[in-house]
């Protein structure tokens, strides 16, 4: 029995960040616990508390007296890496979680656990062998790695940095490197790649043989309240499936999934040119990413969708169902 099921509904979360596309995972997952959720946003509405990500205010009440802390606040990266988006990808990043540290190092009853977002792109490209959060290697000495994915990885480390030195000595923190987070909701991963095999584009990217590590939203949020209950976990944590597979083999399950007959494969001059247009960078398809999640498996984390073909089958099947009219 985790601690959501053994005090709710008095859990009170205070999910910064969270109107996106990884914050409506969580919601979901945190809903049927009853626990209490304070979704910090920029901009408030009737059930969110509004914060700017980079000063105290009236929402630093919240963070006092709260169980837990999540903040997934960020500028998003789907964008090119000009110097104006560079600033504020870091900014947006390093400032919200050093005024969240503020908020947490003030309080009077301090919560339990924070959980802030990194990225398991923080590991450097590989094909060799896969990283962890034991002994993985982290990126940024590659050679001829592109200038923009040192960047993504000099964001992560400064995230985690600033996450580190944040004086909360009463509140166990934990640096979730996500992967890619599936889900059928629009505008988010998933939609943009069945997006592609929809149109007939659902071939490998580049060469095919970069990894692509991925999670399900089932254990995204499954791990996140696991995360919550143990509380040997801390410091970096990978959340991805401990099955990563080549691009090839992820678009082609994809396409069996879906029921697509072919995908037009992409060289990587053609997805230069497909990214440069669409707005957004290469080294979100090109880059390897082969990570596992070894620490959530020791402490005996389980996972509902380990491997790709039942994941894809799922998610595909409820994007169809969302898609079907209400006959009632």
């Amino acid at each position: 029995m985790d601690l959501l099921e053994r005090y709710a509904p008095a859990v009170k979360v205070v999910l910064a960040g969270g109107s996106g596309q990884v914050g409506a995972v969580l919601r979901r997952a945190l809903k049927p616990r009853g626990a209490e959720v304070v979704v910090l946003t920029r901009e408030a509405t009737p059930d969110t508390m509004q914060w700017d990500g980079k000063a105290l205010g009236p929402w630093a009440d919240a963070v006092d007296g709260a169980d837990v802390v999540i903040n997934l606040a960020g500028r998003s990266v789907n964008c090119r890496y000009t110097p104006e988006n560079r600033r504020a990808i870091l900014d947006s990043r390093v400032d919200s979680t050093r005024v969240i540290g503020q908020a947490i190092a003030q309080a009077e009853s301090p919560p339990a656990v924070w959980l802030q977002a990194s990225t398991a792109t923080i590991y450097r490209h590989r094909y060799d062998a896969p990283n962890d959060d034991v002994t993985g290697e982290l990126g940024g000495n590659e050679p001829g790695a592109p200038d923009t994915w040192n960047f993504s990885i000099d964001v992560a480390k400064a995230w985690e940095q600033t996450l580190a030195e944040a004086p909360t000595s009463h509140t166990r923190k934990v640096a979730m490197r996500s992967a890619l987070t599936l889900s059928p909701d629009r505008g988010g991963v998933f939609d943009v790649l069945l997006g592609l095999v929809r149109k007939g584009l659902g071939g490998a990217m580049g060469d095919g043989r970069q990894y692509v590590s991925w999670i399900h939203e089932a254990d995204f949020g499954a791990a996140v309240l696991f995360l919550i209950d143990h509380e040997e976990l801390e410091g970096p944590v990978a959340l991805a499936s401990p099955n990563p597979i080549p691009n090839s083999e992820f678009m082609h399950v994809l396409r069996e999934a879906w029921g697509a007959r072919f995908g037009l494969p992409a060289p990587a001059w053609m997805i230069e040119i497909g990214t440069r247009l669409m707005g957004t960078e290469s080294e979100l398809v090109l880059k390897s990413r082969r990570v596992l999640p070894t620490r959530l498996l020791r402490a005996g984390f389980e996972f509902q969708f380990p491997e790709w073909p039942a994941a894809a089958a799922d998610l595909c099947a409820r994007v169809r169902d969302a898609s079907r009219p209400d006959t009632r």
